[in-house]
C-alpha cells in the first residue's frame, strides 16, 4: 500500500508541474482569461485525480466498484463553464484533461 500512496503523490506532483507549466504558457501565447480557464480546469482535473486515488485506495475484497463521485469533478466544470461568462469551456476542459500528460511522464519516469 506504501507503494500505491508513493506513486500517488508522485502523479499528483506531476499534475502539478505540468500545469504550472502549461498555464503560464498558455497565458503568453494566448490571453489571461484563456489561461485562467486552463487553470481552474487543471485544478478540477487535479481534484478529480485525487478522487478517483482514493476511491481506488478504498478498493478491496467486499467492494464491487469505483465511486461514481469523482465524475461529479468534470460535470461541474462543464456546468460552471456553461454558467459563468469568466470561464471558456474548451481552455477549462482541456486543462482538466492535463492530468493525462502527467500519466504518460510517470509512466515514462517508471519504466527507467
Amino acid at each position: 500500500m506504501e507503494d500505491f500512496y508513493r506513486l500517488q503523490r508522485r502523479l499528483l506532483l506531476a499534475t502539478v508541474l505540468v500545469s504550472l507549466v502549461t498555464v503560464p504558457i498558455v497565458a503568453f501565447t494566448m490571453n489571461l482569461s484563456v489561461a485562467a480557464s486552463v487553470l481552474v480546469g487543471a485544478c478540477a482535473g487535479l481534484l478529480y485525480v485525487r478522487l478517483l486515488a482514493r476511491s481506488v485506495a478504498r478498493l478491496s475484497d467486499q467492494s464491487r466498484g469505483l465511486g461514481r463521485f469523482q465524475l461529479i469533478v468534470p460535470t461541474l466544470l462543464v456546468v460552471g463553464s456553461a454558467k459563468l461568462p469568466q470561464l471558456d469551456l474548451l481552455p477549462a476542459f482541456l486543462g482538466f484533461l492535463l492530468y493525462k500528460p502527467a500519466l504518460i511522464l510517470q509512466h515514462v519516469f517508471d519504466d527507467r
